[in-house]
């Protein structure tokens, strides 16, 4: 059986996305106490970018389901340094028996994948987080119910984030209604290739958040980034806000995959109150990584 990477959404079946994410579901109500279907199974996680929920998750969900995590960082490892990509992805096989990095290009991503022989995950790169938007998925159908025929409000920069909502939107039959400024737009390439799904684009977050399930918005400088001051300036004006949210449905939900800047992105009121949920968003975290390394191993729990 060819082995199962998880790179991008849009590179996976919908049977395979929805199998996912029933997964996730099913892992979080039977907590899976006791039961431990990679035991023995070690996960690599490869930190070119530093992390909080993405290093945690991973380590909790491999624990939780049996096997155990080895952590490279920059400073433990010569990946594209002293040694190639291709190389290190060929080592860190023989080690494993599944790889997860956390990235700057997508690149480096692709090439571990293509050149491993175990299952390889996006962790994040510059082009997509397909991780988060799994936890993001299972929020969303935990609080509003189905995201098929939902309308789901990006408001801020067109990032890796918004990218992968985009696949997501193509897989899934929801309407996303992108808000961001003509400087940080979504590229052209990525709408094109998702043409097929249910996107409206605009500059105005107003236009956006009318009537949605829900609202979404992240950071707008991400590491790396060389243009904080002018990108703050741009967006200054795409802040999630009460007199923004009031403009969604009463019981719509707010998200942001955090860390939050308050003040920026999202006000405290927002955040803070009641149609919130980015908690249990970061805590669903790892409920979806236990589902993708299970997906990818193709090891369904038993019980």
């Amino acid at each position: 059986m060819p082995k199962r990477d998880f790179i991008d959404i849009c590179r996976i079946t919908r049977k395979d996305l929805l199998t996912i994410i029933d997964l996730a579901h099913f892992i979080k109500k039977r907590k899976m106490d006791g039961i431990h279907p990679l035991h023995n199974k070690t996960l690599i996680s490869v930190f070119e970018k530093p992390s909080t929920r993405t290093r945690i998750s991973f380590e909790v969900a491999i624990q939780q389901l049996g096997g155990h995590n080895v952590i490279i960082t920059n400073k433990d490892s010569q990946i594209d340094k002293g040694e190639t990509i291709e190389d290190t992805a060929k080592v860190l096989s023989r080690f494993s028996s599944i790889l997860m990095a956390r990235v700057y290009k997508h690149a480096t991503v692709e090439t571990l994948a293509k050149n491993a022989s175990v299952p390889v995950i996006n962790g994040l790169s510059d082009h997509s987080h397909p991780c988060q938007i799994i936890a993001d998925l299972l929020t969303f159908e935990e609080k509003i119910g189905s995201i098929e025929g939902a309308k789901i409000a990006w408001i801020g920069d067109g990032n890796n984030v918004c990218r992968s909502w985009i696949h997501a939107a193509e897989k899934l039959n929801f309407t996303l209604a992108i808000a961001s400024p003509k400087e940080f737009s979504i590229d052209k390439k990525t709408l094109f290739d998702a043409k097929d799904a249910k996107i409206e684009t605009t500059q105005d977050p107003i236009d956006a958040a009318v009537d949605a399930d829900c609202v979404v918005t992240d950071a707008w400088v991400s590491m790396g980034d060389a243009d904080a001051t002018y990108k703050r300036s741009i967006l200054k004006n795409y802040c999630v806000d009460t007199a923004l949210m009031k403009l969604a449905k009463s019981q719509a939900i707010f998200m942001h995959c955090l860390p939050a800047h308050r003040g920026r992105e999202v006000c405290d009121k927002v955040i803070d109150g009641k149609q919130s949920v980015v908690f249990d968003e970061a805590e669903n975290r790892v409920h979806a990584q236990k589902a993708i390394l299970l997906w990818c191993l193709n090891t369904p729990p038993t019980f």
